[in-house]
């Protein structure tokens, strides 16, 4: 898992938990690998791995910009 999340470093991402979805760019997956650092504007959040159960690069349209809405 910690190989596949390091892909996604300097990405942004939706990074979805048990019961959240989080949004921002992947800065960094710790040492021993249980936890990832997510940067989102001005805001630093660190997610434990164990809780994660999907990642995927935010989806942009056409153009090339964010989608405005997203249906999971």
């Amino acid at each position: 898992m910690i190989e596949f999340v390091k892909q996604f470093i300097g990405v942004e991402c939706l990074i979805y938990t048990f019961d959240a979805q989080l949004t921002g760019t992947i800065k960094e997956v710790s040492e021993n690998g249980d936890a990832i650092l997510i940067e989102n504007g001005d805001n630093i959040e660190i997610i434990n791995l164990e809780y994660v159960t999907r990642i995927r690069k935010y989806p942009v349209d056409k153009k090339g910009k964010k989608k405005s809405v997203i249906l999971d």
